[in-house]
């Protein structure tokens, strides 16, 4: 795929002029979105990731079904991020109306370090075709560590040594002021949670880059086409954060899906450094069957998700009524005492 150097300046211009766009408007109205609002911005994203796929079924040959294949696999596991993004705002407390700012700062320094290591990835995997069995491995360990710690439901955020390191050598503040990243107290200069958080946020998404990236290596090995099908499921992360924020927890076997998805790329990853570099007859897995396998394991995932929820939901509030039907009766017959204690 020949991109010229001017397609790419404008894909990064168009990005840049977006995120400005954004960023302006959250400054001038600082708000907690409502969900109208975050599902017309969602739409908006998706209408433009799938625009520039139309785009490149017209302008390139074979090309679109790669980015798109590579669009679904960032989006999916994007959802991991909204999970960890939730932890880290509520455990910094971040004022709801300052939510949008937060995200927005971390999902463009997101972008920046991903673009970076777009940049190496494309460079070695030019210089040598093995390392894809590096990254074949790292996402098949990937995978494991997903299933291996599936039952680990322990909601709580811990600071990285970056977020502990900014506390132990600048002064910091408990309080926010405002959307300031520091503040003057005592004439003397305080880092303000809000810096702390969009640190955490950033670094927390380039950790995930480590296994998005190689992820979509497996997809296609066009630089542009990684950078973009990154860029556009990172751009609609912030709005989709609000729109499925509060029903991420009724997906309770995401991390069984994305383990799925991880295992079936790095194993595809694995084939191919063997097609690259031996003269087995090794079969290629073409990108139409990894979008119907990952298509298929997102739907499977998602309804099994719902399902599990609703009967345990309804499983629960059974228990609960009956519960309460027992303790009505033993209040009105006076003897609750003796039913709790037999």
């Amino acid at each position: 795929m020949d991109v010229q150097p001017w397609v790419w300046a404008t894909t990064i211009a168009v990005l840049l002029g977006v995120i400005a766009i954004d960023f302006l408007i959250i400054t001038r109205r600082p708000h907690e979105p409502s969900m109208r609002e975050a599902a017309i911005w969602v739409t908006i994203y998706v209408s433009l990731a799938i625009a520039f796929g139309i785009g490149l079924a017209a302008t390139t040959d074979g090309h679109a079904m790669d980015f798109f294949t590579g669009w679904i696999v960032e989006y999916s596991m994007s959802m991991d991020n909204l999970f960890v993004f939730i932890l880290i705002l509520g455990s910094f407390a971040v004022p709801p109306h300052h939510r949008q700012r937060v995200l927005l700062v971390g999902i463009a320094l997101a972008l920046l370090f991903r673009g970076l290591f777009i940049a190496v990835g494309a460079a070695a995997v030019n210089a040598f075709a093995g390392v894809f069995y590096l990254f074949g491995a790292f996402l098949l360990y990937t995978a494991y560590q997903l299933i291996a710690n599936s039952h680990d439901n322990t909601e709580e955020y811990r600071e990285n040594a970056a977020i502990r390191l900014i506390r132990r050598i600048l002064p910091t503040t408990d309080h926010y002021h405002d959307a300031k990243l520091t503040t003057r107290i005592d004439g003397k200069r305080h880092v303000t949670p809000m810096l702390l958080v969009m640190v955490a946020v950033g670094l927390t998404d380039v950790l995930f880059a480590l296994d998005s990236i190689p992820a979509i290596f497996g997809i296609t090995q066009e630089p542009y086409l990684v950078f973009t099908a990154n860029a556009f499921a990172l751009m609609g992360l912030r709005q989709l954060y609000f729109l499925i924020g509060g029903l991420l927890n009724k997906l309770v076997y995401l991390s069984h899906g994305l383990a799925v998805i991880l295992g079936f790329i790095g194993a595809k990853l694995i084939l191919h450094a063997l097609h690259e570099t031996t003269t087995l007859p090794i079969p290629q897995i073409p990108t139409t069957l990894s979008l119907a396998v990952i298509l298929l394991t997102l739907t499977t995932t998602t309804i099994a998700s719902l399902y599990k929820t609703r009967t345990t939901n309804n499983h629960t509030g059974t228990t609960a009524g009956t519960v309460d039907t027992a303790v009505r009766g033993a209040d009105e017959d006076g003897d609750l005492d003796e039913r709790v204690s037999t």
